[in-house]
């Protein structure tokens, strides 16, 4: 079984993960050492000792005294190091999955995307379902979804399904169609939506009706979900992160975690967040899981879903979108039942963290939590996640609620010209808002949402104190009165994660007692343009003391 292991990780693994000198005191020297206190100042420090069970002993100044004979020692060289990131909002398994399948999330226009599709084909001709992810009409500019006649005209002959870019719709060519038995008569479920030309399905499946194809799609083997998982956090230590929330943990994901962890394998420390109060139940029994492998692993939450998403028009809106006027979006539960499961997870101690991006799905959660939050009083950190677009009025409800809004810089970028046209120039004035949270106390926890979006932790800070993107588009930054400070954005890619998932007490820091979590980067981000922040390149990823990625050289 080892050898197996090591045969697998050989075989996916796109950096190497090195093998550490922890279990012994040592001492990491000669660093620009950068991390924050609790209360958010900036410390500078110029060594790290390291006791055996992988945290911080103390930080030391270049005046104070090292050990004569520390059982190991790391000399960087000068260069800096930094706490390691912390995903606040990802997904682990579709990250690995969606780098080992049909990716089109470099598409620019439906052309290009046919043609990466027809040269994956013809490399795998083996594989009975084409599947994969990642479009995106809007990035397109095609003006409308692309259909299952547009996926025939590249394959006919076998099924093909391709989630879009934010998982909140899918698109089938017509064998994939059939396969599932949909058909003109095919009732569309509650919360979705079929996209149709006529009376036939056109191919696009948006929210709920993704799963009337999905029940025909072959299920990923335990060995796949593996070389899935091994993929995924190769890709995330590469990035610097070393902690993530996971959010929407199926039983098949949380099996294939333990099975890494059992290996000794789980190298990313993984917040887990079950899909839906039954999973989570039947993962954690009465409750949430204690950290298992080394504060490597939990589960402490429950994942639920108030809508779908805004490029897709699944988000749901409390007047009708402006480039659809008949549209508005629409709730995937009523209010009852969103407040029934609520408490249920409650009642047991679940974290609860609620998908909402209209201002329609964000009042539906505020005032859910606002109905039930006298009857479970206590630290419950709720959360919603993406919180991108709220209603001006019930944006001070998240402090007086004790919500932490969980949002991902990167999406204001990759979503503005969209967000435009999607509200309307009258109706963004609570759209990404964060900096409003902020000012109003709100806990902030900075994401990306991968695969939805790239992991990579330094574009998601560059775009949360600029707001624009690779190109400095716009000039001056979208809605610039929202932007946060360097500071205040990094605090939320490390601390705010960590408070966000209950572990602020176990990493997210550099401190003593605090795991020793840390990145060694060719650049100070705080003498960095935003420009040269998105160009860092992580040297190495350490975790619990650990060396766990070396960048190749060249």
């Amino acid at each position: 079984m080892i050898a197996a292991w090591k045969k697998l990780i050989a075989a996916t693994a796109g950096c190497a993960l090195v093998a550490g000198p922890a279990l012994a005191d040592g001492l990491v020297d000669n660093v620009n050492g950068i991390t924050m206190d609790a209360d958010g100042k900036v410390i500078h420090f110029t060594g790290m000792l390291v006791d055996r069970d992988g945290k911080v002993v103390r930080l030391l100044q270049s005046g104070d005294k090292r050990p004569d004979r520390p059982d190991w020692l790391a000399n960087e060289h000068g260069r800096t190091l930094l706490p390691g990131f912390i995903d606040a909002h990802g997904h682990v398994m579709d990250l690995g999955f969606r780098a080992l399948e049909l990716d089109l999330s470099d598409t620019k226009s439906l052309d290009e995307a046919k043609a990466k599709i027809a040269a994956y084909v013809k490399v795998n001709p083996e594989k009975k379902w084409i599947l994969g992810g990642g479009w995106n009409q809007e990035k397109w500019r095609l003006g409308r979804f692309p259909t299952a006649a547009d996926l025939d005209s590249v394959v006919s002959d076998r099924p093909v399904w391709l989630e879009r870019a934010d998982g909140h719709a899918a698109w089938g060519n017509t064998a994939a169609i059939r396969a599932a038995g949909v058909t003109a008569k095919t009732a569309t479920p509650p919360g979705g939506r079929i996209e149709k030309i006529g009376a036939e399905p056109a191919g696009v499946f948006v929210d709920a009706a993704q799963g009337l194809v999905e029940k025909a799609v072959p299920q990923p083997l335990p060995k796949d979900r593996d070389v899935a998982l091994v993929k995924a956090q190769d890709m995330l230590l590469a990035f610097g992160i070393t902690a993530t929330s996971d959010m929407g943990t199926s039983l098949d994901d949380w099996l294939a975690m333990r099975r890494m962890g059992d290996r000794g394998a789980l190298q990313v420390r993984i917040m887990s967040y079950g899909l839906g109060v039954e999973t989570a139940i039947r993962i954690g029994g009465a409750g949430p899981t204690p950290w298992l492998y080394r504060d490597r692993l939990r589960m402490g939450g429950v994942k639920l879903f108030a809508d779908g998403a805004l490029g897709s028009r699944g988000a749901w809106l409390l007047a009708p979108y402006s480039d659809a006027p008949g549209q508005s979006g629409a709730g995937f539960m009523t209010d009852d039942v969103l407040k029934n499961y609520m408490v249920r997870a409650a009642m047991d101690g679940w974290q609860v963290a609620v998908h909402a991006i209209g201002d329609r799905a964000n009042r539906q959660v505020l005032d859910a939590i606002d109905a039930i939050k006298d009857a479970y009083p206590g630290d419950r950190r709720w959360r919603i996640e993406h919180a991108q677009i709220v209603d001006p009025a019930d944006l001070p409800r998240f402090k007086t609620l004790g919500v932490i809004a969980s949002m991902q810089p990167t999406h204001a970028t990759s979503d503005r010209t969209m967000a435009e046209a999607r509200l309307g120039p009258t109706r963004l004035t609570g759209a990404y808002a964060w900096a409003t949270m902020l000012r109003n106390g709100v806990p902030l926890a900075f994401g990306s949402d991968y695969p939805v979006e790239s992991p990579d932790p330094w574009a998601g800070w560059a775009a949360a104190f600029t707001r624009q993107d690779a190109s400095g588009e716009p000039f001056g930054g979208w809605r610039p009165e929202e932007r946060v400070t360097r500071e205040q954005a990094w605090w939320a890619f490390t601390q705010g994660g960590a408070y966000a998932g209950f572990a602020e007490k176990k990493f997210g820091r550099l401190a003593p007692g605090q795991a020793a979590d840390f990145i060694i980067v060719d650049r100070d981000p705080f003498l960095s343009s935003p420009t040269d922040l998105r160009a860092t390149k992580v040297e190495e990823t350490w975790v619990g003391g650990y060396k766990v990625y070396e960048r190749k050289a060249g």
